[in-house]
């Protein structure tokens, strides 16, 4: 069990949701990183939502892990990224880098969930 974040399978998606208010440790963040392409490599999970609501504080390198999981993500067939529970800090930052306008974040869960009816 990762103690930075969980994750929630379900029938069509999988919910990762992070448990620490601040993602900024390059060496959390490489084993967070690791986790998360695996989720995808190798359980082959395509759809899945990444739940920021305890999060506060992201660094460019969790950033880049975001760009490099929804990258992969693109590159396959029925697959997408939904960010949530992304605080007015974080969308600001999102804002900024114009990462908002790249990735889908919906408000809360059930919302970011939706999406994958549609996929």
């Amino acid at each position: 069990m990762n103690p930075h974040f969980t994750v929630q399978p379900f029938d069509k998606y999988s919910v990762v949701e992070f448990r620490t208010p601040s993602l900024m440790d390059p060496i959390v963040l490489e084993e967070i990183g690791k986790e998360l392409y695996r989720l995808v490599d190798e359980e082959d999970r395509r759809k899945l939502v990444l739940d920021f609501e305890k999060v506060q504080y992201l660094s460019s390198q969790a950033i880049g892990i975001i760009l490099t999981l929804n990258k992969k993500l693109a590159s396959l067939k029925y697959s997408k990224l939904v960010l949530c529970g992304v605080g007015p800090k974080l969308m600001e930052l999102l804002k900024i880098t114009r990462l908002d306008r790249i990735l889908t974040v919906k408000p809360t869960q059930s919302e970011a969930v939706k999406v994958f009816e549609l996929v």
